[in-house]
């Protein structure tokens, strides 16, 4: 049975391996480890090897994990759907959030952020297949909510998320490289918008790509790859 270092490893080798297949250099890609449902044990052991970015659906568990492993000095992820009496702690305890499809939403995080920490990295999450049974804002709406981001003081728009269909023929490539168009076409509307003086978008990141299809999302020009069962093993 392979332990946790070995599938980190083969992990960590096979994002180098996309990257140089695909002429990218590997330290334009990072790993996001999904821990949810792991235990804080996990995380700390992960930590040990090397592993700085840590991603969680499910807010109380994460904050379990956030405390317990506070000496480690880690960038937490929220990637979870987003319910309004949950902004306050995911506002005040984590560095970035990958799942914001709502002004309302995107409103209570930049109001709830602590004045003492540093702007709250955000990716729109985009429906990128229109499935009814995903969260994500729609294509047609992105731009409209990128612009209200933008403008929020609290907050630094970073780019777009998705998770798309699991039954493509194509691994997945072509909604990839749909959303990549995407934030491509975004930089220069916003860039054109009347986004406050004093505040940039940095629109630099394209979190997609899971355990099953990273490589494709490599390929399309993925900037963090959200990866659970490959680090961790089948979940019981």
């Amino acid at each position: 049975m392979e332990t946790l270092s070995q599938r980190y490893f083969q992990v960590v080798d096979r994002i180098r391996i996309d990257c140089e297949a695909a002429g990218r250099d590997p330290n334009t890609v990072h790993l996001l480890a999904v821990s949810k449902t792991r235990s804080a044990a996990d995380v700390c052991a992960l930590a040990t090897l090397g592993q700085r970015d840590f991603a969680e659906n499910y807010l109380q568990e994460a904050l379990d994990k956030i405390s317990t492993c506070a000496n480690d000095q880690l960038c937490w992820h929220f990637i979870g759907p987003i319910q309004s009496n949950k902004t306050r702690d995911i506002a005040t305890s984590f560095s970035w959030v990958h799942s914001v499809d709502r002004a309302k939403i995107a409103q209570r995080l930049n109001d709830q952020r602590p004045t003492h920490l540093p702007p709250l990295n955000i990716c729109i999450q985009v429906n990128i297949d229109d499935e009814d049974s995903k969260s994500g804002v729609s294509l047609l709406d992105v731009t409209a909510l990128a612009e209200h981001i933008a403008n929020l003081p609290r907050l630094q728009l970073r780019g777009l998320m998705a998770i798309p269909r699991a039954d493509s023929d194509d691994n997945n490539r072509a909604a990839f490289d749909k959303l990549a168009m995407t934030l491509s076409s975004l930089r220069h509307t916003i860039a054109i918008s009347d986004v406050d003086k004093g505040k940039v978008a940095l629109l630099d990141t394209l979190s997609m790509g899971m355990s099953g299809d990273f490589g494709s999302a490599i390929a399309a020009g993925a900037t963090h790859v959200r990866i659970g069962t490959a680090l961790f093993g089948p979940r019981q």
